[in-house]
């Protein structure tokens, strides 16, 4: 009889753990059918809630119940800026202000994360630099602009300049920001593994602050266009779609106007939807499950 209770014990131990596996199965398809739903709806969302938007402009401008003066039709931004492509006169002013958010975000995005990993590895280095970074940093970089100009003249170099210093110091105090909250946990398990010096450095400290240097990546996105628009503002340039949305006011040609603003949008919307690909990519322990 022993054996026999035994026996059916464990079948029944079988069943119910075989029980459990099927409804965790089928909890698991569950879950991944309404992620796939939420992402669907997610999808639907963000494509139709412009163009209703759009759809409503519309229909509101050319009802007159918006000045169409100031509130062209979305209908006459889109003319304007295909006759814009047309002629050349678009890229005339989107490729400078490309070259300057690239050429001066770049280098002050690689020299901000460099310095802010320094600092963040050397207390001695943070001491002497943290104060004159902090006293720095709150200056409106736009009102360094004018010097800029009287030092190097109506060139590149001071709009480059300009948009350096911006991305510099943000990507700075996120990188340092990023060292300083890495679990010392972390640092202790990598110091028992033998991770010392440069090994130290490229398997825990860099993976550690890579998700504050991200987050410091796409703030400096938006806050450089804006500095590069705001350059371009001042009439030290005759380029630029700063440039071309200042003209486009100065003469009122509002389809103009709107199209650089368009433009400048669509530049800071892919640069930022780039940046989170490749968080996605190069960190994949943060990706959303």
């Amino acid at each position: 009889m022993s054996a026999k209770t035994s026996a059916s014990t464990s079948a029944t131990a079988s069943m119910s753990a075989d029980t459990r596996a099927q409804r965790t199965l089928v909890a698991a398809r569950a879950q991944r059918a309404r992620d796939r739903r939420l992402a669907t709806r997610d999808l639907i969302l963000a494509i139709t809630t412009p163009i209703l938007l759009l759809v409503l402009w519309e229909l509101c401008a050319r009802g007159q119940i918006i000045d169409p003066r100031f509130f062209p039709p979305p209908t006459r931004i889109l003319t304007a800026g295909w006759e814009m492509i047309l002629s050349g006169e678009l890229w005339e002013h989107t490729a400078p202000t490309l070259m300057r958010l690239g050429v001066g975000g770049g280098l002050g995005a690689l020299a901000g994360i460099v310095v802010g990993l320094l600092m963040g590895s050397s207390r001695a280095l943070n001491a002497a630099l943290g104060p004159l970074f902090s006293a720095l940093y709150p200056l409106p970089k736009i009102a360094i602009f004018p010097i800029l100009l009287m030092i190097f003249g109506p060139t590149e170099l001071p709009k480059i300049i300009a948009v350096f210093i911006t991305t510099f110091f943000i990507m700075q105090i996120n990188t340092v920001s990023g060292v300083w909250a890495i679990d010392r946990k972390l640092l202790e398990a990598g110091a028992a593994y033998g991770a010392t010096g440069l090994a130290r450095f490229r398997h825990v400290v860099l993976p550690g602050a890579m998700p504050f240097v991200f987050s410091g990546l796409r703030t400096a996105t938006g806050t450089a266009v804006v500095v590069v628009t705001a350059v371009e503002f001042t009439g030290a340039t005759t380029t630029g779609l700063g440039y071309l949305i200042w003209n486009s006011w100065q003469l009122f040609i509002p389809e103009k106007l709107y199209v650089g603003l368009v433009v400048i949008g669509l530049i800071g919307a892919v640069v930022t939807t780039l940046l989170s690909r490749s968080e996605t990519l190069l960190l994949p322990w943060r990706r959303e499950r």
